[in-house]
């Protein structure tokens, strides 16, 4: 998409992904036999809202594709506290730790509240700076504020697994 965007322009770039996205979505079914949900989610993102920007010539509705799926993420997490045995984030990551089930469920929140926060900050950039930046923060920024809640997030995961693990050897004693 970048690499599209600085060859040309945003419609450009746009038809790209549209072609791509899919494609690559066909070559994970042809190896595995299985569809990753968030890549089909966003493909289906990328196709409706690319379709708009080039029926209409508005890149606005591609910048609503990243928040659309971050503020998608943070329905679904929500509503999985509710619905399931296991909030999402213990499905994801209940292999990595043992947590109580009220820990899980503030992480769930954590997590809740990152997708919201994720929307709502590419929105700020879409419509606050230029296109050119909104497409290299939609790349750089965005993976840079995700690599740096996940490294939050495992100090978070050890130091509270950890002080479990030291409150059930007291108990044991």
């Amino acid at each position: 998409f970048i690499v599209a965007y600085f060859y040309r322009d945003i419609f450009y770039a746009t038809g790209v992904l549209m072609i791509a996205m899919p494609i690559g979505l066909l070559l994970q079914w042809a190896m595995t036999r299985k569809l990753n949900r968030i890549y089909g989610a966003s493909t289906l993102l990328v196709l409706v809202l690319g379709g708009f920007t080039l029926a209409f010539r508005n890149p606005t509705f591609l910048y609503w594709k990243p928040t659309a799926l971050n503020w998608a993420f943070a329905a679904a997490f929500l509503g999985s506290q509710w619905i399931g045995s296991k909030p999402f984030v213990e499905r994801m990551l209940g292999s990595a730790a043992e947590l109580k089930h009220k820990q899980w469920l503030k992480l769930n929140q954590i997590w809740v509240a990152f997708f919201i926060f994720v929307g709502a900050v590419n929105l700020y950039v879409a419509y606050s700076f230029s296109e050119a930046f909104w497409v290299k923060f939609k790349l750089f920024g965005m993976l840079g504020i995700t690599l740096l809640f996940v490294i939050i997030q495992s100090i978070w995961l050890t130091l509270v697994a950890q002080k479990n693990e030291s409150a059930s050897g007291d108990s044991e004693a």
